[in-house]
């Protein structure tokens, strides 16, 4: 049973190691890979906590997007990722009303 536990544990941190090499990468690495994989573009970006970047990533056509986040260092991280994205810009409601 102990062998059988340090198998499993073992396993497990391996796959979480794979997941955590595969899910950061330099950025340019990354942007490529987002381009000629799943056709996104950067559609939008902001500066997060600690001075990264944040960027969206998305494909019009197919509506698949990526956040990522990119630190100073220039690795970046992917954050989220998903389908049916849709570009929208929202008007702030006038001031002094209810809507």
């Amino acid at each position: 049973m102990l062998t059988m536990t340090a198998c499993f544990l073992s396993i497990a941190a391996a796959s979480v190691q794979a997941q955590t090499r595969n899910a950061c990468a330099p950025r340019e690495t990354v942007v490529k890979r987002l381009a000629d994989k799943y056709g996104e573009t950067r559609q939008s970006l902001g500066l997060g906590a600690n001075n990264t970047v944040i960027e969206v990533f998305a494909s019009p056509e197919t509506g698949s997007w990526t956040i990522t986040s990119t630190a100073a260092t220039g690795v970046t991280c992917l954050v989220a990722s998903g389908q049916a994205f849709e570009a929208v810009m929202d008007a702030l409601p006038v001031a002094g009303t209810d809507i």
